[in-house]
């Protein structure tokens, strides 16, 4: 491996890390979903999946199935970016878990270029969607090692 991409690894995992710490604040109790976008070498946005501002906190039913209005950290994120006067274009978006099919699409279309996640969704659609549109992805499992 050549020094740069020593280097773009060694940033990866850190920026993943911050993917995980971020998921913490998330009130879901299935699943806590982290997301980070970087472009340009800074960080541009964050995002934890979880009820839309204004509800509740509570992402899941009496029985367990999550609310059919729960965002995605992957939404939040890019909705966060959409408020300010940054852009995604040409970034690279860090998650916990690689990305459903409608989060997917909003990856494209928001222009992010690279998603590097840790664990894989149970539904590879996401992942296919975008490796399909030339969106590179990336999964570092281990996350510890630098």
């Amino acid at each position: 491996m050549i020094k740069d991409e020593r280097k773009r690894l060694r940033y990866d995992r850190a920026y993943l890390r911050l993917a995980k710490n971020w998921a913490l604040l998330s009130y879901c109790e299935r699943k806590k979903v982290g997301a980070i976008i970087v472009k340009d070498g800074v960080i541009i946005s964050d995002g934890y999946n979880g009820t839309p501002s204004g509800f509740d906190n509570f992402c899941e039913s009496d029985n367990g199935e999550t609310h059919w209005y729960v965002l995605h950290a992957e939404a939040n994120a890019i909705l966060k970016v959409a408020k300010s006067t940054n852009n995604a274009n040409g970034s690279t978006l860090y998650l916990t878990h690689s990305p459903c099919r409608e989060c997917s699409k909003m990856i494209l279309q928001a222009g992010i270029i690279r998603v590097v996640f840790n664990e894989k969704y149970k539904d590879p659609a996401g992942l296919d969607f975008l490796n399909t549109a030339g969106v590179e992805t990336l999964q570092i499992e281990d996350t510890d090692e630098i």
